[in-house]
């Protein structure tokens, strides 16, 4: 029997598109559903009724949740291709370490980018910049995090690159000014096919923002 794998998602999620990445990578065929999170479908709300969110991996039936959680089941079950975690169980630890650190830093601090004003967002543009300094320093001299290829941590990173152009524009940053090893590795990083196809444009995602700023008064 063949796997059945569904994939509930919103275009614009950067853990999202972790998931769209890693099945991409693998080559998995996936029937993938656009949901609507003001309207979210029954299966959403049946095969995640812990936090009701996307993105949501469904494999034959059964629903795996969050997603780094996700994409280490994907590299698990389809562990024949392209291996995102590396074997060495102390290496895997730290590709988890430093995933776990895109989780807690890059997102939030970039959304104080283009939510907050002030000192709040001078705060923002300073510990941005120092969490993207610690990443490069992480990456040394390697062409990906996971060496060779692509690897977890890049699988986990470079999503938020697609919503750079709006950290940039109204966090009033110059990113390859400051941080010109890491634009480099995410210009390496969209050149490889199972990433390049997964991701929207940067420029659909800024005017993402645009919308979302005017619907809460954040012009």
């Amino acid at each position: 029997m063949a796997d059945e794998v569904i994939l509930l998602d919103y275009w614009v999620s950067p853990f999202g598109m972790r998931v769209r990445i890693a099945l991409a990578e693998k080559g998995i065929k996936h029937e993938y559903r656009e949901e609507d999170l003001r309207n979210k479908s029954p299966l959403l709300l049946q095969m995640n009724p812990v936090h009701k969110k996307i993105p949501v991996l469904i494999h034959n039936g059964k629903s795996i949740c969050e997603s780094l959680i996700a994409v280490q089941y994907i590299d698990e079950v389809w562990n024949e291709k392209s291996p995102l975690l590396p074997s060495d169980p102390y290496q895997r630890s730290q590709a988890r370490f430093w995933a776990d650190y895109v989780d807690k830093k890059i997102y939030e601090v970039g959304r104080n980018l283009w939510t907050k004003k002030g000192e709040e967002q001078e705060a923002a543009k300073k510990e941005f910049i120092e969490a993207l300094k610690l990443l490069e320093q992480e990456l040394g001299d390697k062409t990906y995090f996971g060496g060779d290829k692509i690897g977890f941590v890049d699988v986990a990173l470079i999503p938020f690159y697609t919503w750079f152009k709006g950290y940039e524009t109204f966090g009033n940053i110059n990113v390859e000014k400051e941080c010109p090893k890491f634009i480099a590795w995410a210009k390496r990083c969209m050149q490889v096919e199972s990433i390049s196809k997964s991701l929207p444009d940067q420029d659909k995602v800024y005017g993402f923002i645009v919308e979302i700023r005017k619907k809460f008064g954040l012009e």
